[in-house]
This record gives structure tokens, C-alpha cells and sequence, in this order.
């Protein structure tokens, strides 16, 4: 419980975590404003990303004199306008609240949900979106943290005094199909750009009962799982029991998965 409540509070979902287990589950209380700067820091590569409601301020005479977002920006400054200069570049200095690769990881689970778990309501959206769906007991509360790698959004659902919604009131019912219309007017000309992959992570196909690394010819229940340096299912093993016509254990090709690898795109805040 310690750690989990060194992350929750490093995320911001909670000050303080009481030391009970049953708050590892969600039995605990937040704030959707709070939920949604937590899964943006996953969008952003595991950087820190503090929730304003000012971008920027400016005085009568078009002068900027506050502005939320601190990264340095080298070379935006062009008073002589543009003259064929190098592009300007955006120096990030935030905290990095998360190994980047791990919030990959994480992102990649969350486009499960959508693609094929509790959320599948979003995939009309028909762009990259990942998000998890949450149900309280009883059905008091439905909840969906949705995220494409440009914008989050959060929905909450439920009374201001706790009861029941009714009978499969679950966020992947309620809230999920409100993320789902609120996503397609806010994306809809923007291009489907994938979450960025970082360095080091590879995509591999894998069993998703087994965990091994799928074969040749392999369909149906196979996905494509994330994996970190070291971590990856072993190119070739043994099943007891399987073998080819002259008794050799079968095994796919060392390139079978070259084909998965992909670079993705995705913005970064």
C-alpha cells in the first residue's frame, strides 16, 4: 500500500492514501478534474501535466503576461518574421511522474478497453482512444476516463446523494457513450494519429490466454501486447506434447513478428 500511495499522490488522484487495501480498488473518493489530469500525464509520456482553467492572459495591447504552459520555446521569437530559420523548439523540462515506457504500457491496456473491453461503445469514434470505464457497488456511480493523444476527457455520472441508477447503470453503459459523442465532434477533423511508442518498447503478438508469442498463422485470439526491454516472450520455446511430423518442437520463425512493429505518431502535450 505504501507505493500505491506514493503513486496516487504523485498523480494527484489523492493527497493523502489511507492504508487500507480496499482503497488499491478505487474504494476511495476523488474528483473528476482529478482523474483527468492523472490519465493525462499517461497521455504525455508519463510527464507531469498541472490542470488550469487559463491558458493565457493578455493586456489591451496584445502583451502576454501570464501564460500556464512553461516549456521554453528557443527560436519562437521571430521579429524580423520568417526567413527560412530552423523550426523552434520546445524545451520540456517537466517532472517525469512516470517511466515513459510504462505509461505506454498503460495506454496500450486502455486502448484494449476500448477496442475490445468495456468501452468497445467508443470505437465508433473511429480514432485512437484509450480509456477505462469504472462502476461503484451497488451502481451508485459510472465513471469512463477516456484519452486520444491530444485531449482527455472525463465523465461521471451519478447523484449528489448516492443511490443506485438502476440495473446495468454501468459506466460502460452510461458514461462511456457520452465520451464517445462528446470525442467524434471534438476529433472530427483532426487526422487518427497513434499514441507514440517509445524507444525501447516492443509490439509483439502474443497468445491472449497463454501470453506466449504467437506463430504463423495465428488469428483470432491473439493481441498486440507491449513489452519493455528484456521482458518479451521468448522467440522460440517447447509445448509438451506438440510437435512437427518428425518430432520437433514447433516453433515460428525469427521474424515472425517484424511486421507488428510500428513507430506511432502521437502528439505529446
Amino acid at each position: 500500500m505504501p507505493l500505491i500511495g506514493e503513486y496516487a499522490k504523485r498523480f494527484g488522484v489523492y493527497d493523502e492514501l489511507p492504508n487500507y487495501l480496499s482503497y488499491a480498488l478505487g474504494a476511495g473518493e476523488t474528483t473528476v478534474m482529478r482523474m483527468v489530469t492523472a490519465y493525462s500525464m499517461f497521455a504525455n509520456g508519463g510527464r507531469r501535466v498541472k490542470s488550469t482553467l487559463i491558458d493565457r492572459i493578455q493586456d489591451r495591447y496584445g502583451h502576454t503576461i501570464f501564460k500556464h504552459d512553461a516549456r521554453e520555446c528557443r527560436g519562437c521569437d521571430a521579429p524580423v518574421g520568417w526567413k527560412n530559420q530552423p523550426e523552434p523548439q520546445l524545451v520540456d523540462r517537466r517532472e517525469q511522474v512516470l517511466d515513459s515506457m510504462t505509461a505506454y504500457q498503460i495506454t496500450s491496456m486502455m486502448e484494449g478497453v476500448v477496442q475490445a473491453g468495456t468501452a468497445t461503445v467508443v470505437k465508433e469514434v473511429g480514432k485512437p482512444i484509450a480509456g477505462k470505464t469504472g462502476t461503484t457497488n451497488d451502481e451508485k456511480d459510472a465513471w469512463f476516463i477516456g484519452f486520444s493523444p491530444d485531449i482527455v476527457v472525463g465523465i461521471y455520472i451519478g447523484y449528489d446523494k448516492p443511490r443506485n441508477l438502476g440495473k446495468g447503470a454501468t459506466g460502460g453503459h452510461l458514461a462511456a457513450p457520452v465520451a464517445r459523442d462528446f470525442l467524434k465532434l471534438a476529433l472530427a477533423d483532426k487526422p487518427a494519429i497513434p499514441f507514440k511508442v517509445p524507444a525501447g518498447i516492443k509490439l509483439i503478438r502474443v497468445d491472449q490466454i497463454s501470453g506466449m508469442r504467437a506463430g504463423p498463422g495465428e488469428g483470432g485470439r491473439t493481441i498486440l501486447e507491449a513489452f519493455k526491454p528484456g521482458t518479451a516472450p521468448p522467440d522460440n520455446y517447447s509445448v509438451i506434447g506438440v510437435a512437427d511430423a518428425d518430432g520437433r518442437s514447433l516453433q515460428p520463425p525469427p521474424d515472425a513478428d517484424r511486421s507488428l512493429f510500428r513507430p506511432g505518431t502521437g502528439g505529446l502535450y
